[in-house]
């Protein structure tokens, strides 16, 4: 990006700041604040009343340093956006969320995670520098090992809202070579992956991204990632393939960077079946534009608002269904034990599995997991019949209870249902307390609790 194209949007940027603190100064003074945002990659109903942040002209990238192998990006700019910047130059950021429409402060302020989170961690941890609105309506801008960037990752707006972030970038090159390992069991799969975590090889071929799928107690599929491969015929799995079928299918396959950085956006992982996109007649008919995870989720967004689906289950007489949507991590040496459990108590299959370490030896009080220590995402979207009960949420509480026997945390974009007590002890909460008393007097913001327990 030249000098004069730079200079172009830092004054756009700056304009667009501008009207975000415009809009914090117009809000009747105490009133609680949120973003003015028409998209979202949440999965828990919010109460209404908040006023909405201006946040117009903030979903761009400012720049890319090839050199230093930097990006300049606006809190709400998508990581497709950033992604065809970055692309261009052979670069991608460390951790790019496997959906398309997450922004680059929602994965920061809340947790993102990828195939590439067992060399990197978890997005902030290649985040240099951010400008933060905080709850005082200032903008100030933070770094590792300020208070308020420590305390940031999975604090979900409570303490504020990324404004502009510097992130890392790796080289990437132009194809992914992929092998698909098919394991016995769970055990099998700690094996293969603490081999891969120290020695970032398997059997000879260097392995940049890990990632998988539990489909049944004896068959679990792991996805070994290679980037700079060779050029060759690529797979496309835009169009009538699916790429889940394919790992399980395939021994090895080649996708372009672009395609493999959104493989499972086009079928929102293997939720796309819920609205028939695995029949070819419907596949057919779907366009490709629309083949895409966030208008899957607006689709169930409007579900979850007019109850259709609870409704025809009940002129059916189908019991009632409980959603069983989460992402939890749990120490490597567990997994097995979870999956065993989650097979007796709940039975939702695939899940998907993803290796993931802190990238350093820093500790994050709001996601307290610990360095040098192997965890696995376990990530299961889904509805089970449970009966009168369904409303409840019974299976989503034990969730949350055999986690925690296990050592290990829920990820907070969708329902939660802790008590005080167990989610301050769970999420930081005296830590969290400290920085928001420092940045959000007034308490403009919710609290953690309040957005992700009490949904305002």
């Amino acid at each position: 990006m030249g000098p004069d194209v730079a200079s172009r949007e830092g004054r756009r940027h700056e304009a667009a700041v501008a009207r975000l603190r415009a809009s914090w100064a117009a809000l009747p003074p105490g009133a609680p604040v949120r973003l003015a945002k028409r998209t979202g990659n949440l999965f828990r109903p919010r109460t209404a009343g908040a006023h909405g942040l201006d946040v117009s002209g903030l979903a761009g990238v400012l720049g890319v340093d090839p050199v230093r192998r930097t990006a300049q990006v606006q809190g709400m700019c998508t990581y497709q956006r950033l992604v065809a910047a970055t692309l261009e130059h052979d670069l991608a950021p460390l951790v790019v969320p496997q959906l398309r429409t997450i922004t680059v402060g929602g994965a920061v302020s809340g947790l993102g995670i990828e195939s590439t989170s067992f060399r990197h961690g978890l997005p902030h941890e290649s985040v240099l520098e951010m400008d933060v609105l905080t709850g005082s309506g200032t903008v100030v801008t933070v770094q590792p090992g300020d208070d308020l960037f420590d305390a940031f990752p999975n604090s979900y707006g409570s303490l504020g809202y990324a404004v502009r972030l510097e992130v890392e970038l790796e080289p990437v090159g132009r194809y992914v070579a992929l092998r698909h390992l098919r394991l016995r069991d769970p055990e099998e799969l700690g094996r293969v992956v603490e081999h891969v975590v120290a020695h970032h090889e398997w059997r000879g071929t260097r392995v940049d991204g890990m990632d998988g799928m539990a489909l049944a107690p004896d068959d679990l599929r792991l996805t070994l990632a290679t980037h700079g491969a060779d050029p060759g015929p690529t797979s496309d799995y835009t169009r009538d393939r699916i790429y889940h079928r394919s790992v399980r299918s395939r021994d090895e396959d080649l996708l372009t960077t672009h395609d493999y950085l959104w493989r499972w956006d086009t079928d929102w992982f293997w939720c796309s079946a819920a609205f028939g996109l695995e029949r070819p007649w419907v596949r057919r008919a779907w366009p490709r534009r629309l083949r895409r995870s966030d208008v899957y989720h607006r689709l169930v967004a409007l579900d979850r608002r007019y109850g259709v689906v609870d409704r025809l289950d009940r002129r059916a007489g189908r019991p009632a269904r409980e959603r069983v949507v989460q992402d939890v991590e749990v120490p490597l040496d567990r997994c097995g034990d979870f999956l065993r459990w989650f097979d007796r108590e709940v039975g939702l299959r695939p899940v998907w599995l993803c290796p993931l370490r802190l990238r350093g030896g820093r500790t994050w009080p709001t996601y307290p997991l610990r360095p040098g220590t192997t965890y696995v995402n376990l990530g299961f979207w889904g509805t089970v019949p449970v009966g009168p009960g369904a409303a409840d949420s019974p299976l989503n509480r034990a969730v949350e209870r055999r986690v925690a026997e296990l050592g290990g945390h829920k990820s907070l974009y969708s329902e939660a249902f802790y008590d005080r007590e167990t989610f301050d002890r769970s999420y930081g909460g005296e830590a969290l307390a400290a920085v928001k008393a420092r940045y959000d007097p007034d308490d403009r913001f919710p609290s953690l609790h309040d957005k992700a327990v009490r949904r305002r």
